[in-house]
C-alpha cells in the first residue's frame, strides 16, 4: 500500500510539474503593453513578434513572411500581391507594419500535367528588420493572413570586399 501511494505522489508531482513548464513555455513575455498601438481596423487582426534579447541581437535579423494557406498546384510557383507599409507609433518613438492585399495571387504560367493540388504558404515578398529583443514587431494583416518568421545570426565576423582595380 506504501508504494503505490508514493507511486501516485511521484506521479502527480511529475505531471504537475509538466503541466506547469508547458504552461509557462507558452506564456508571451510581452516586452511593452500592446495596447498603445492601433487597434485592427475591420477585415484586419494584430500579429506580433516577440524574440528573447541576448548579448548578440546585434549579430541578428529577423526575416518575416505575410501570407495565407492555399490550395495551388504543385508544378508552379506562386506569390501573394500586396503592399507592406511601415508606419510610426506617434508620440512612441516605434514603428509597427501594415500589410494591404486584395488577396491576388501570382504565378508561373507552366502547364501542370499531373494536376496535383497542394497546400501551401503563398506568402508577399519578404522583410528582412534588425534583431531587437527589447521590442516587439508588430504587423496588422487580414484576418485570412499569418506572418512566419526566421532568425538569421551571424557570428559577427566582418569582410573586407576586394577593389577590382582599371586596366
Amino acid at each position: 500500500m506504501k508504494t503505490i501511494s508514493n507511486r501516485s505522489i511521484r506521479l502527480f508531482s511529475i505531471t504537475f510539474l509538466s503541466i506547469i513548464t508547458m504552461t509557462m513555455g507558452q506564456t508571451s513575455l510581452t516586452k511593452i503593453d500592446l495596447s498603445i498601438f492601433p487597434k485592427p481596423e475591420q477585415g484586419f487582426k494584430q500579429m506580433v513578434i516577440e524574440v528573447p534579447h541576448s548579448d548578440n541581437d546585434a549579430n541578428k535579423k529577423i526575416e518575416f513572411v505575410i501570407g495565407k494557406w492555399m490550395e495551388v498546384d504543385s508544378c508552379n510557383k506562386h506569390g501573394l500581391m500586396g503592399t507592406l507599409e511601415e508606419k510610426n507609433l506617434e508620440g512612441w518613438g516605434y514603428g509597427y507594419f501594415v500589410f494591404d492585399t486584395e488577396g491576388h495571387v501570382m504565378s508561373t504560367e507552366m502547364a501542370c500535367l499531373d494536376k496535383e493540388m497542394v497546400r501551401k504558404f503563398i506568402s508577399a515578398q519578404s522583410k528582412t528588420v534588425r534583431y531587437n529583443g527589447r521590442l516587439p514587431i508588430v504587423i496588422y494583416v487580414p484576418k485570412d493572413c499569418d506572418v512566419q518568421f526566421k532568425i538569421f545570426q551571424t557570428e559577427g565576423d566582418v569582410y573586407q570586399a576586394s577593389e577590382v582595380k582599371p586596366q
